[in-house]
């Protein structure tokens, strides 16, 4: 019987709560795993390599993006595969790897579900699976996290974009496997490993989280105006159209900024820098999903 282990981010909410989880987790046969609660995302950590040491080969994580990319940084490059429970406010990483926002059917999967090989992203030492950004996104997520999730759900992240659709651009130098790619005032640089990175938007047209690449996308728009046209593109799938946002991909990215720049992970915001160093790491991390969502070559028994 495979060794489980449950994390559990005590302030998020899915179906019936944590206790449905332990009734669900029971009826399979898992009346007392090891469990461990924590109350910050930042102390996911801890808890997830804990887990490990105790012999955990699957490690549920109940949370939302934040939990689990802090869950991946600790688990990417370990044999230890992890399950998601998708109970946050977006679950985009759950929304890409379509696991459903529904507590037993996530619990089957993390049970018996495939084990899918995928890449991360690092920036500056730190594993992301789905995005890494500065400028524009980091800000407007800094915005909704500041209580707004917690009254309005989703729509925080419409109005805190919206009020930060005029902030000032900053000048930065890009560098993509050794070269330079882009020199000048950017408003946002988004680094991405899946496709969907905000209500269901396909950001990264044709992005998969195992084929060794990170695809990046620098925009330029400087007003609301050109935003607007920007995010019309990107709803449409064709933000390679767009005049405000370049995009290319790679698999090192190097950015320099004239000043401290704020910026973000998986959700996530960090404190501002003036420099940002990605790679992307292939294969480092098995997470659990639906069966049809794998795919022959990634797919680990």
């Amino acid at each position: 019987m495979t060794r489980i282990a449950v994390v559990a981010h005590t302030e998020k909410s899915l179906g019936g709560g944590l206790g449905e989880l332990r009734e669900v987790l029971a009826r399979e046969g898992y009346a007392d795993p090891p469990w461990f609660e924590v109350a910050k995302s930042r102390e996911v950590p801890k808890a997830a390599r804990r887990a490990v040491k105790q012999g955990a080969e699957v490690v549920f994580v109940w949370g939302g993006d934040g939990s689990v990319q802090r869950c991946i940084d600790a688990l990417a490059g370990t044999e230890a595969v992890l399950a998601i429970l998708p109970a946050g406010t977006a679950n985009l990483i759950a929304v890409n790897l379509e696991i459903p926002v529904d507590l037993t059917e996530a619990v089957l999967i993390g049970l018996h579900g495939e084990r899918r090989a995928l890449d991360t992203g690092t920036v500056n030492g730190e594993h992301f699976a789905l995005t890494a950004g500065a400028g524009f996104d980091a800000r407007m997520i800094k915005e909704a996290d500041a209580g707004l999730k917690d009254r309005i759900g989703r729509l925080a992240y419409l109005y805190a974009g919206a009020k930060n659709l005029n902030a000032s651009r900053v000048k930065a130098t890009i560098e993509v496997d050794g070269k330079r790619y882009f020199k000048g005032p950017v408003s946002c640089v988004l680094v991405g490993n899946m496709g969907k990175i905000f209500a269901g938007l396909e950001g990264f047209d044709g992005a998969t989280p195992d084929d060794g690449l990170l695809e990046i996308g620098v925009g330029v728009a400087k007003n609301a105006a050109q935003w607007a046209r920007t995010l019309a593109r990107v709803a449409v799938g064709a933000a390679e159209k767009s005049p405000f946002l370049e995009v290319t991909r790679g698999k090192k990215i190097r950015i320099r900024f004239d000043r401290r720049f704020p910026y973000e992970v998986d959700g996530g915001t960090r404190a501002a820098v003036k420099k940002l160093r990605i790679k992307v790491h292939p294969a480092s991390i098995r997470i659990c999903v639906p069966a049809k969502v794998a795919t022959e070559p990634s797919a680990v028994a």
